[in-house]
């Protein structure tokens, strides 16, 4: 629970927020880590990403997004083409060994509350669960408190398991779970909500970079200590 205060009518209220001022809008810029690269994505990014993407045979990556999959090149770029025109959802695509290889995004971009949400997230098969793949998302969620924001969130279907061992694993919060929030491909979305808050961040980022740090991952490529357990118990 968030921090209380009394007024003089002896009413609990929120902190006040003297220090506190609405940041401008989360600046579309190209991010980078040491492994991955994130852009703003254009359609000319549609045919590496769909040849990336075709990696899933199954398309099973696409079973909790409300589009997808596409049947050829020219479907995705065409679909990047109509999605990256408006400010919100804000698109990158992430570029890793020199390679498009995904796609997110921060979307219900709120400057007057200091709010902004990551997803649109989808990883071709190359990219999962790798190191640059966390990256990624660790350089959004710096772009997101760097630029001043209170809280970032985390939002998916409730019965996608591996979006919500993700949230978990990164070191967002569970909020609950919001019933009948939508629905999409014909059928109904019950929204798990997770949160990180500025608070939070210095710990979670300090987490972060004693996880990506080099001698965190020897010769053979295997963590020493995995992100789990450095990002456990510290958002609050």
């Amino acid at each position: 629970m968030s921090e209380s205060h009394i007024n003089p009518l002896g009413q609990p209220i929120g902190a006040p927020l003297a220090d506190w001022q609405s940041p401008p809008w989360l600046e579309h810029r190209s991010l980078v880590g040491e492994t991955v690269r994130l852009e703003p994505l254009c359609p000319h990014h549609g045919e590496a990403l769909f040849e990336a993407f075709a990696e899933d045979r199954t398309s099973a990556c696409w079973t909790y997004l409300p589009y997808g999959p596409f049947a050829n090149a020219s479907e995705l770029a065409e679909w990047i083409r109509l999605n990256t025109r408006a400010a919100d959802p804000q698109f990158y695509v992430v570029i890793s060994a020199g390679q498009a290889l995904g796609v997110a995004a921060f979307l219900r971009i709120d400057p007057h509350s200091g709010t902004a949400e990551v997803g649109h997230i989808h990883f071709a098969p190359a990219l999962q669960r790798t190191l640059a793949a966390t990256e990624a998302l660790y350089c959004m969620m710096r772009h997101v408190f760097d630029s001043g924001y209170r809280r970032f969130e985390w939002k998916c279907d409730a019965l996608n398991a591996p979006s919500r061992r993700a949230a978990t694993r990164l070191g967002f919060r569970f909020e609950g779970v919001w019933r009948q929030a939508t629905h999409y491909k014909g059928r109904n979305r019950d929204t798990a909500w997770y949160a990180m808050i500025d608070r939070d961040w210095p710990s979670l980022e300090a987490a972060y970079r004693t996880w990506l740090a080099p001698d965190n991952f020897p010769e053979n490529g295997q963590q020493r200590v995995a992100l789990s357990a450095l990002t456990a118990d510290l958002a609050r």
